[in-house]
């Protein structure tokens, strides 16, 4: 993972690695790499197809360089929604199909439902942030695909991608303006040390990672400690989305403490918002390359239908 040590993305993992080693009665050990020490999340897809890693759990906006439909999260009919109408969508028929896409083509099966890491929104350095006009002009680092670009241009901002362990020095050279990230993730990396002070807290996206692991190394295991990968994690996933949703709620905290200045639009706002967005909710969905049978999916999953 290219996420920190104190991240909850590399907690979770950790924890179940020695949950697992635990259950298996040490037939199954564990290593966990943070901070990307073996690869940028950009990367880790290739690395588990080529097999140089056993497991990772990449986001699904790094999934979107072979899986287009990964991109559903950044849809406008997404923007602003409460969570337990987009994990409608990740545990439900949607989430499924992108699961047999990626069994079918990163070689890899997913071991059970995705991990919530929170939601995105905008963070900068010396431009003061009270609405989405705010950022109009600025030059925004994203974590990639195109959907996060898409919005950036949205508002009127210039998209950047950089790999996450290269931000702060980036950030604090005035590389970009800002970022779009969650309350987490600047709070792991302080990123007020590298110049965040203002940030509009409009949960554009619900960031997500897949947990996944490969086919190389699962086919080595006996059916029963293959089964033990899915046993642990269906066990421990609840708590897992639970400890991630404190660990924003904590974030969120943090960053006043630090001296970032939060603005978070009221439901009205960000309804008024998402209506326009969704105006060109066609053109997004050409745009990510979300196919016409996948969109269905999720529009039927989110509508309850």
């Amino acid at each position: 993972m290219d996420s920190p040590l104190n991240h909850a993305r590399t907690k979770a993992i950790t924890d179940f690695l020695q949950t697992l080693e635990t259950r298996s009665d040490g037939r199954i050990k564990g290593e966990v790499f943070h901070s990307g020490q073996l690869y940028n999340d950009a990367d880790v897809v290739k690395a588990l197809v080529q097999g140089q890693v056993e497991m990772a759990a990449p986001g699904t906006w790094i999934l979107t360089t072979v899986i287009p439909d990964a991109d559903f999260l950044n849809l406008p009919t997404l923007y602003g929604r409460d969570i337990d109408v987009i994990h409608r969508a990740i545990d439900g028929k949607s989430g499924q199909n992108l699961n047999a896409q990626i069994a079918k083509r990163i070689k890899s099966e997913v071991i059970g439902g995705w991990l919530d890491l929170g939601f995105f929104n905008w963070y900068t350095a010396k431009r003061p942030l009270t609405s989405l006009e705010s950022l109009n002009g600025a030059k925004i680092r994203n974590s990639g695909g195109v959907g996060q670009a898409w919005r950036a241009k949205f508002v009127g901002a210039i998209p950047n991608t950089t790999a996450l362990p290269n931000v702060p020095l980036a950030l604090s050279q005035g590389t970009f303006d800002g970022i779009s990230t969650t309350n987490e993730t600047v709070a792991s990396m302080k990123l007020w040390d590298a110049g965040i002070r203002f940030a509009l807290e409009d949960h554009q996206f619900l960031g997500v990672y897949v947990p996944v692991l490969s086919n190389a190394f699962a086919e080595k295991l006996s059916d029963a400690d293959r089964q033990l990968f899915k046993t642990v994690w269906a066990e421990k996933i609840g708590q897992y989305r639970a400890d991630m949703a404190a660990a924003q709620t904590t974030a969120h905290q943090t960053l006043i403490k630090n001296g970032v200045s939060i603005v978070t639009p009221t439901a009205a706002e960000s309804d008024a918002a998402r209506a326009k967005m969704v105006e060109h909710e066609d053109e997004v969905a050409t745009a990510l390359k979300i196919s016409p049978d996948f969109l269905k999916l999720v529009m039927a999953d989110i509508h309850g239908k």
